[in-house]
């Protein structure tokens, strides 16, 4: 059986719909099990399980061969954040796994470093040094930024004006990667033992953010130019917005970074095998929003 913690994410339910397509038999772990079963269906088994406490998932991951960690706190508010669900969730995840002999295959991020600018790479680095060490039968999956999550930021700002908003000026290349495409790679390292001990990195199309935006304007027709939120409106916001929004803090904080600094792979812990995927999400492709 593969676990799958983190299942109800945009990443989690299409490995969960890999998995099932491979009649693979599977359980959910996830906070909110209601959510869950509602994305999933019921035909998937759903657990309720917090990463953050390790005495909750011994039971949740009994009888596993293969965990898979894909859960994020990108998005956490205070306490919810990378450091406690990317970072300890993670380990806990890491320690229940190893005392039960099941495999595990880690969902970390290209440009994982101790010292990244990003709260969410530095939690990874972490989650992937703690995984080596464990004595666990490991897999590291690393990808590079959602087509799926940076659309759907794009549409949202975009609203009835049809002007998407970038934040900052939008010029910096960046590999981009369909949830789908990392979703294959991950089946494929969660059923295949011979990629124990290796470090997979998953990229794509690489496009700036302005170009990302024009493209999804081309695919709905939508007419106006690009409006921009500037770098210092967003390191003001990452400042002044930490004591009541973390999360809120911690996105413009990221896109900042994403605007001003590449994000590329240094290489930490081990010679990854780089895979490069060329697909590009139907409504670039087709120029229409279906």
């Amino acid at each position: 059986m593969i676990v799958v913690a983190g299942g109800s994410g945009v990443l989690g339910q299409q490995v969960v719909a890999t998995l099932l397509s491979r009649q693979e038999k599977i359980r959910v772990v996830v906070r909110d099990a209601v959510r869950a079963r509602h994305l999933l269906g019921p035909d998937v088994e759903v657990v309720a399980a917090d990463v953050r406490h390790l005495h909750a998932l011994r039971g949740a991951v009994a009888g596993a061969s293969v965990v898979i960690c894909a859960v994020h706190g990108f998005l956490g508010g205070r306490g919810a954040g990378p450091a406690e669900v990317d970072g300890l969730g993670n380990a806990h995840l890491t320690e229940v796994a190893q005392a039960t002999g099941a495999d595990v295959v880690l969902l970390s991020v290209v440009g994982a470093a101790p010292d990244s600018p990003v709260e969410l790479f530095r939690a990874k680095f972490f989650a992937e040094q703690r995984l080596r060490e464990s004595g666990a039968r490991w897999t590291v999956v690393r990808a590079s930024a959602f087509f799926e999550t940076w659309l759907g930021i794009l549409t949202k700002t975009a609203g009835t004006s049809g002007r998407p908003m970038v934040f900052g000026q939008g010029n910096q290349p960046i590999s981009f990667v369909s949830a789908g495409d990392v979703a294959t790679v991950v089946g494929d390292a969660a059923t295949d033992p011979c990629t124990r001990g290796q470090v997979l990195e998953v990229t794509g199309p690489v496009l700036t953010m302005n170009q990302l935006a024009g493209a999804l304007q081309d695919a709905h027709g939508w007419q106006g130019s690009i409006r921009h939120l500037p770098r210092p409106a967003l390191r003001a916001i990452s400042v002044l917005a930490r004591p009541v929004s973390p999360s809120f803090a911690r996105q413009n904080h990221t896109a900042l970074v994403m605007d001003t600094t590449p994000l590329a792979s240094r290489d930490e812990g081990g010679n990854p095998v780089r895979i490069r995927v060329a697909t590009m999400p139907d409504i670039l492709t087709t120029g229409s929003p279906g």
